[in-house]
């Protein structure tokens, strides 16, 4: 427990940390050689895949794609809106496309060049795909 009274889940070792950021950098570079745009950690506002490193024991490596602001904000705005989920919008249904075929061309190009890969969980990442090694 910590000093709040509650348990904070565990954080992988700095050893398992420093193998997390090599896979990702080369997940990364395998994305941009494929010509994907491509970016470890924070890059605020680029659309692209953002690769990005799991700190919990339990997490990874994780690659999430993110389209231009502007278009996850329209989806977001009509969704905030209230819609019928059985009839959604053509403009969300186009952003859900979209997110889907991205992260799917993602999981196949980090598995055709080597990875294992696999969706992460949706619960707790949405879309991503988590990156389990296996690197060349």
């Amino acid at each position: 427990m910590n000093q709040h009274g509650f348990d904070l889940p565990p954080k992988a070792t700095l050893d398992v940390m420093d193998r997390r950021k090599e896979l990702a950098e080369k997940a990364c570079d395998a994305l941009i050689q494929a010509g994907l745009p491509a970016f470890l950690e924070a890059s605020q506002g680029v659309p692209g895949a953002k690769v990005q490193v799991e700190s919990l024991a339990d997490g990874g490596v994780l690659v999430e794609w993110s389209t231009q602001e502007s278009f996850a904000t329209a989806a977001a705005d009509l969704l905030e809106n209230g819609v019928d989920p059985t009839n959604l919008p053509q403009a969300i249904r186009h952003y859900e496309t979209v997110q889907t075929c991205m992260r799917d061309a993602v999981l196949q190009i980090l598995a055709s060049a080597g990875f294992h890969v696999d969706r992460a969980d949706a619960h707790t990442y949405g879309r991503a795909v988590h990156v389990k090694g296996g690197c060349p």
